[in-house]
């Protein structure tokens, strides 16, 4: 208020002196500093809702899967391929060999994408799965037909158990393609949500979930 009182009266004072001060007078440079022309018209300054960050583009991590360090979770187990897994429910029935068909049932979700689900078949809201055999996904152990944490993952579960893995994407689907191997979403919204992750050239985690029930063992 002093600063503003002082050019009040300095601007009243030369007012009949001189309708235009020149600006080699000392009073004029120094009340037109931006110091004190800053004091007297402050800058509106900036609301919460003018800002609008954007992320920064960052073209050489673009497609090196770089979204996210790969997690140790200390209740599953880690396979020397890197696969982890928990069993739900342990099978009490035999272990598939290779060469015998299986039948399973399965859910997956994206974990890096808000955990987004692209498969549940004949699960129930209680847990329980249900169906026949036509429904369910069936593929041939020691074949190349799935993507190997599903091998992996199927080949030592006993008939009955249901396994939960986590898929890092050395062990997903070849070249971010879930047309290439199985098992693939069967609805329209399940291949849209995971094909999102696995094109996404940005710095999204494409570590994927899998339950996998075994619900059956064909004999060759």
């Amino acid at each position: 208020m002093a600063c503003i009182s002082a050019v009040i009266s300095v601007s009243s004072v030369n007012v009949g002196a001189s309708a235009s001060p020149s600006p080699s007078s000392s009073w004029w440079r120094h009340w037109h500093t931006p110091k004190l022309q800053s004091i007297i018209t402050p800058l509106p300054s900036p609301r919460p809702t003018d800002a609008h960050p954007q992320p920064a583009a960052v073209p050489a991590l673009r497609g090196k899967d770089y979204g996210k360090t790969k997690m140790r979770y200390p209740d599953y187990i880690e396979t020397e391929s890197g696969l982890q897994y928990k069993d739900l429910r342990v099978g009490s029935g035999p272990t598939p060999k290779i060469g015998e068909t299986v039948v399973v049932d399965w859910d997956g979700y994206t974990i890096g994408y808000y955990g987004r689900i692209f498969e549940a078949r004949n699960k129930t809201k209680g847990g329980s799965f249900e169906g026949g055999d036509k429904e369910f996904y069936k593929f041939k152990i020691g074949s190349e037909e799935v993507i190997p944490a599903f091998q992996e993952a199927v080949s030592g579960m006993a008939l009955g158990g249901v396994r939960r893995i986590i898929v890092p994407p050395e062990l997903g689907y070849p070249d971010n393609d879930f047309n290439k191997k199985g098992p693939r979403p069967t609805t329209f919204s399940g291949q849209r949500a995971l094909d999102f992750v696995l094109r996404n050239q940005g710095l999204i985690d494409k570590t994927l979930l899998f339950d996998i029930e075994l619900l059956k063992i064909v004999p060759t």
